[in-house]
């Protein structure tokens, strides 16, 4: 099942075992539960610290679960084959079970070991799905703190008849004692957070209480961690305040233009970014949306002020908002009411759900090709709907989109409403707008992939913004506010890429530290 070079890196892992653990398999006898037990063999054989049985009577099959030997209920367990992006997964609940302790935050596994209750997630994911294994390994790790919390990760293209009952269409979606507890990428903090009803009143209180930054920087995506490497490298008190720290590339499948770095996931980088930022002092204020800026001259202390959704404000001598941007939505009657119902935004991520179905992709940009093409090896029939009266995309994705056999492209075509019966999409309507006539399509999913739109709703009234609600930006990155810059996908920059988003975040650190030097500006 696995490969000698991953069998030596599996080995060397497992020597951080510090208990037994045993692996329980429930078999049928199809190809994936052949795949487990030779997956479970292949790990038993690697150290004599892990046994595996094959006699397991659990109804998911195949399944297995990891728990310490002698344990007569284990709390992690998997449905599915976990290779993939879950791999990592897998590789993580061997080594937490077994004792070899977490890299999480001291304080957030104190607060893991004191919920009370009993929790019993279930975790729907798709093995192409970058976002699902943060939430996996999130809640496994749950699962091996505190007895009282339990965790299946499910492939959903493994228990077709599951999703299909509780009409899952969007990975990943958790169910927490059999109800919806939440869909997308969630982080261990984001979780716990909703578990412990009153940490986010503790966490606006301690955030509140904290001095003033000489830089905040307002968003954590790769503008925003260059912005705060650059800052603090100037030994100045650095601050970073973010939603979800990685930002956008977490949504990111493959990144191959990334100089210097042949290739690599959004995931990894984000994790590296995340990584470095904590090589320095550098204050980090996860899981908190800014609601609105408050300049310099409007404050009473002077400084600006950046108030948060939880309630608390921040004060700062200088600030650099790095928002980053959002996916555009089409705004048309039944994209919010059918949204993880059948309307998506990740083909990579939710692709797999659709096995066999017929689906439509809005967008013949790259973005919106690449996805058409992607599906379209695992759906029945892709088409592709282009406002325009050609596609934009590359002439090399083009062609190979053309050269399909299962896609139709649609120009000129102008999408007015998605159906459904309620529960879940069953079509689109549009508008042919070179005969005029309306038109409608049968299907049961649509990916919309139609660009970006800047994370500035917060802003409005405070600094200046273009028509396309970006913040306008000077050479240095300056703002129409005084002290306040910005930087990437936020602003009117003309290329929204990763690597300019980095370039952008470090002129603009420099911008505000030549600032901070040549202003004088001190905090009360």
């Amino acid at each position: 099942m696995l490969d000698n070079a991953i069998k030596t890196q599996l080995q060397a892992y497992l020597t951080n075992l510090q208990h037994p653990i045993e692996l329980v398999a429930s078999l049928g006898g199809g190809a994936k539960d052949e795949e487990v037990r030779g997956l479970l063999a292949d790990i038993a054989s690697l150290s004599d610290k892990v046994s595996a049985r094959f006699d397991g009577n659990d109804a998911r099959q195949p399944s297995f679960s990891v728990g310490r030997s002698g344990d007569t209920a284990p709390r992690v367990q998997f449905a599915g084959v976990p290779m993939g992006h879950e791999f990592t997964s897998l590789v993580l609940a061997l080594l937490q079970v077994g004792g070899h302790p977490s890299k999480a935050g001291q304080e957030l596994i104190a607060q893991v070991k004191e919920l009370q209750g009993e929790f019993r997630f279930e975790t729907y994911i798709s093995l192409s799905c970058q976002n699902c294994p943060d939430v996996v390994q999130a809640l496994n790790l749950m699962a091996v703190l505190n007895p009282n919390i339990r965790h299946t990760m499910i492939d959903g293209a493994l228990f077709q008849d599951e999703v299909s009952a509780r009409q899952i269409m969007s990975v990943p979606t958790v169910y927490l004692n059999g109800e919806v507890f939440g869909q997308g990428r969630m982080g261990l903090e984001e979780i716990v957070a909703r578990l412990d009803t009153g940490a986010a009143a503790r966490e606006a209180d301690k955030i509140a209480a904290k001095e003033a930054f000489d830089v905040l920087v307002v968003g954590g995506g790769p503008a925003g961690a260059a912005a705060a490497i650059y800052t603090a490298r100037k030994g100045i008190r650095t601050g970073v305040v973010a939603e979800r720290f990685g930002g956008q590339v977490l949504d990111t499948m493959g990144i191959e233009n990334f100089i210097s770095v042949k290739e690599t996931e959004g995931p990894k980088l984000a994790m590296a970014l995340e990584q470095h930022v904590k090589e320095y002092d550098v204050d980090v204020m996860n899981l908190q949306r800014a609601s609105k800026l408050l300049p310099a001259s409007e404050t009473a202390s002077g400084l600006t002020e950046i108030q948060l959704q939880s309630g608390a404000v921040l004060k700062a001598k200088t600030v650099i908002i790095a928002t980053g941007a959002r996916w555009r939505e089409m705004n048309v009657p039944g994209e919010k009411e059918y949204r993880n119902k059948g309307v998506a935004y990740c083909p990579h991520c939710d692709g797999p759900l659709f096995k066999g179905k017929r689906v439509a992709v809005i967008g013949g940009g790259n973005s919106g090709v690449e996805a058409a093409i992607d599906l379209a090896g695992i759906v029945s029939h892709v088409t592709l709907l282009e406002f325009g009266d050609a596609m934009r995309a590359d002439a090399v994705l083009q062609n190979k989109l053309r050269s399909l056999p299962n896609v139709t492209v649609i120009l000129q075509a102008q999408t007015t409403a998605v159906t459904g019966d309620g529960s879940k999409v069953s079509g689109l309507d549009y508008i042919d707008r070179a005969s005029g006539e309306a038109r409608h399509i049968a299907l049961e999913g649509i990916f919309v992939q139609i660009g970006l739109l800047p994370n500035t709703d917060w802003l409005r009234g405070s600094v200046e913004l273009s028509s396309r609600g970006e913040i306008l930006v000077g050479r240095h990155q300056d703002t129409t506010v005084p002290g306040v810059f910005a930087a990437g996908d936020v602003t009117d920059v003309p290329y929204k890429q990763i690597i300019i988003a980095m370039g952008e975040g470090a002129k603009a650190a420099l911008g505000a530290f030549d600032h901070l030097i040549r202003s004088g500006v001190t905090a009360d």
